[in-house]
């Protein structure tokens, strides 16, 4: 029985396979397995039923012991009034719910909750966002409710957040690193006061004294280490657990370091340890933290772009309808939307049934029938006539702008700058590790006194962050440059494609041209069907239309019965009965001689064709000496109009520019792809209505706006209309960036050698080295973010 009751012991006080807590009972093990309780081991059965424990592969205990959660506990979520508040999207085969989950703690976390659709087929997807504790999911309604996703994520031990009163907020870590802080200079004030007798150099005789302010001392390194340092160690460890390095490594590896040797000599009383350096560097190093964290955020570019980002609705001001930037709506505002354009806002339909295309939201470009009445989410397309909404929440630019950028839309190339930071920073921690300990065998044979300081500060004065930073802070600072003068683009990764561009291809309508010189109409149409014509066109986003409309003076309150826009050439309608269609020649089936003049749209009603409006477009100001500049780089121009401005373009573009007519999208897009596989990098130029495939195709894309709701998730990049003369100045940014990148990788090795060389001889503290550190990342973001706002100021001026 002796021999029994110790195994016992040690097998009472296991800790639970899944969370780590201590087991009080044998009765609820899975083989050699043990729980501490039903609702640890109920969740492992289910990781085991759906082959999911892969998720115990990334750290020991990874799991969060869910407390007891009856099934009804989330019903009041399935409430229309709550369920409406939680659902960012609803409809009958997709919902979209973004909960906060304060458990998640690490990798392991992460990896199940984005697995979900392996638990319940009804999930779809789901996404963490670790820094702010929130997991977004996307669900089918029909198979499960919103109650049934709370529950899900419930009984696996993350219980969401939910407070009624008003929305959750993202978890800060602020609060948690300033509390850290203040401890920290709390005891490393205190250590310094206790090593008075060290560094006054008492004699023997006050070596009780000094043996009483050394264990004081040990006793304030205990929250040193195991509370202000212990995310270094905690994620050195993870890391060390997955079998990999990172740049947290060496600073555990030097503050373990300190700690031992000095609790061996204050112990063994071989000497005064080193406690006031590992304090002071805990200390500093938390204070270049909480410094760069502060730095990055008055230097985040994130929330500049988003801002502004430049989606025009009509707004109803009383009299008539008013173009209004979306982000200035405001609830109850009445808006008017076009075929194609994007909803700014969740809005609620009054006036009649549409199609919506919520592809932007769902990646389903299945149009979703809405009825008067219905709630139309953020960033759906409507499709066919005119709409008109009440908005019901003020439109969220960040969320618009997410959507543009959603995975679903990105183009396959990689940032290849991205490639290079990625294996530097992986192989960089490596080499500093081998140094360190290389550093530390010369001075154990040399001096071992000043071993383990010239260890910590190898360790210390080494960091790959300016390294990992340079790239985002050097292209996000010319995010932003770009958004204050209307150049909006979709990430980062598109300026490194435009700064490799070698070809360049304009659209015309909307692009080169913009406004009319003259419109006339030649046929006959009376004063109603004139203002049947208006109604249609008014239905449209294409410049022609609205060219159209605007010429058009008389008009009368009709409804439009139909209505449907053929991408690239034309309208039809149906009012009062009567067929309507207003396009290109071929597609109002006109046979007769085409009058070589402006550019022509013709109108015919019933199937007879009445005329055509003969249209003089203006050509943007600018254009000629944009062209100029970017001179044989302007590869072609291709237009789905008629030649009659051929002469016109010639005047503009030189003679190594191919004029192409009577392009279809298509043509366009076949056109890109011959110059792709010649070996060019393609940039192209164009209005998104016609040349959406286009633009997608290219390696970047650009869409020219005008007073407008419409753009095509496709592009790569949305220009205002009034800016498209700087076209050529932010190509020799985006080049400009490229180097101004190469030189803070320069600034970052070169200081990584300086530093690396002063602490392997000796010359430099672990206390400056912890200093240096932070203001290394510190300079290299500084000198990106001022670079590109010198070099930025002398091309815009």
């Amino acid at each position: 029985m002796s021999q029994i009751n110790p195994h016992y012991q040690i097998e009472k006080e296991k800790a639970c396979y899944h969370c780590g807590q201590p087991c009080n009972s044998d009765l609820l093990a899975i083989g050699d397995k043990p729980f501490c309780c039903t609702g640890c081991k109920t969740v492992h059965e289910i990781l085991n039923e759906n082959n999911l424990c892969d998720y115990y592969s990334f750290e020991q205990n990874p799991g969060v012991s869910p407390s007891y959660q009856h099934h009804n506990t989330f019903q009041f979520l399935n409430e229309p009034s709550i369920r409406k508040r939680f659902l960012t999207f609803d409809s009958s085969t997709f919902c979209r719910v973004q909960f906060l989950v304060p458990n998640i703690h690490c990798v392991s976390c992460i990896w199940l909750l984005e697995n979900l659709q392996r638990l319940n087929k009804g999930i779809l997807q789901s996404k963490v966002n670790f820094n702010t504790k929130q997991v977004t999911i996307d669900f089918k309604p029909d198979v499960l409710s919103l109650s049934d996703v709370a529950q899900l994520i419930a009984s696996l031990g993350y219980v969401p957040s939910i407070h009624l009163g008003s929305n959750s907020k993202p978890i800060s870590s602020n609060k948690s690193l300033v509390t850290k802080l203040a401890v920290a200079g709390f005891c490393f004030a205190n250590i310094m006061l206790f090593s008075f007798p060290e560094y006054l150099g008492l004699d023997d005789g006050d070596h009780q004294l000094k043996v009483l302010f050394s264990f004081l001392n040990l006793a304030l390194a205990i929250p040193i280490v195991s509370y202000c340092g212990q995310d270094y160690f905690i994620s050195a460890w993870k890391s060390f657990r997955q079998k990999q390095i990172n740049i947290e490594m060496p600073i555990a590896v030097g503050l373990a370091a300190l700690i031992s040797r000095s609790y061996y000599d204050i112990l063994f009383q071989t000497g005064p340890g080193y406690l006031d350096s590992l304090s002071g560097l805990v200390f500093f190093l938390l204070i270049g933290r909480w410094f760069q964290s502060k730095t990055y955020e008055s230097l985040s570019f994130d929330r500049d772009y988003k801002s502004y980002f430049p989606l025009v609705a009509q707004k109803w001001n009383g009299l008539n309808w008013t173009p209004i930037v979306v982000y200035e709506l405001k609830e109850g505002d009445q808006i008017k939307i076009r075929n194609l354009e994007i909803i700014p806002a969740d809005s609620t339909l009054i006036n009649r049934e549409t199609l919506i295309d919520y592809s932007f939201v769902t990646g389903e470009s299945k149009p979703v029938q809405a009825k008067k009445g219905d709630l139309i989410y953020a960033g759906g397309k409507m499709i066919g006539q005119p709409i008109e909404l009440i908005v019901e929440k003020k439109t969220s630019q960040s969320y618009l702008t997410s959507l543009w950028n959603n995975e679903i839309f990105q183009k396959v190339e990689e940032s290849s700058y991205q490639k290079v930071i990625d294996r530097a920073a992986r192989k960089f921690t490596w080499v500093v590790m081998i140094i360190a300990f290389t550093t530390a065998m010369y001075w154990y044979f040399t001096s071992p006194s000043q071993m383990w300081l010239v260890l910590t500060s190898v360790l210390m004065v080494a960091c790959p962050c300016a390294l990992a930073l340079a790239a985002p802070f050097t292209y996000g600072s010319m995010l932003r440059v770009f958004g204050k003068h209307g150049f909006y683009l979709k990430n980062a990764d598109v300026i490194e494609r435009l700064s490799a561009i070698d070809a360049i291809v304009f659209d015309k309508t909307g692009t080169i041209t913009n406004g009319a010189a003259d419109v006339k109409f030649v046929g006959v149409l009376d004063e109603q069907e004139m203002s049947w014509v208006k109604l249609i066109t008014a239905s449209s986003s294409h410049p022609l239309s609205n060219l159209i409309t605007k010429s058009i003076l008389q008009g009368k309150n009709q409804q439009l019965d139909y209505f449907n826009e053929a991408s690239g050439y034309g309208l039809v309608g149906i009012v009062e009965g009567h067929s309507i269609k207003v396009g290109s020649a071929s597609f109002v089936e006109f046979n007769g001689q085409l009058p070589d003049h402006s550019s022509l749209v013709f109108v015919s009603i019933d199937e007879t064709v009445r005329g055509y409006f003969k249209i003089n477009t203006a050509i943007r100001k600018p254009i000629a000496e944009l062209v100029k500049k970017l001179k044989a780089n302007v590869a072609a121009l291709l237009s789905g109009d008629n030649e009659s401005d051929k002469e016109r373009m010639k005047e503009i573009f030189p003679s190594s520019t191919q004029l192409l007519f009577n392009q279809s999208p298509h043509d366009k897009l076949q056109f890109i792809s011959d110059l792709q596989q010649s070996g060019k990098k393609v940039l192209m130029v164009g209005d998104g209505l016609n040349d959406s495939g286009a633009l997608k195709q290219c390696n970047v894309g650009i869409a020219v706006t005008d007073d407008t709701g419409f753009f095509t998730p496709g592009c790569d990049g949305i220009l205002k209309g009034d800016q498209i003369g700087k076209l050529n100045e932010f190509i020799h940014l985006a080049k400009s960036a490229t180097t101004i990148l190469k030189v803070a990788f320069g600034i970052s090795f070169f200081y990584n050698i300086i530093a690396l060389s002063f602490a392997i001889t000796g010359n430099l503290s672990p206390l400056v080295a912890a200093i240096l550190m932070p203001i290394s990342s510190i300079s290299v973001v500084g000198f990106s973010s001022l670079a590109v706002n010198l070099i930025s100021k002398q091309r815009l001026r």
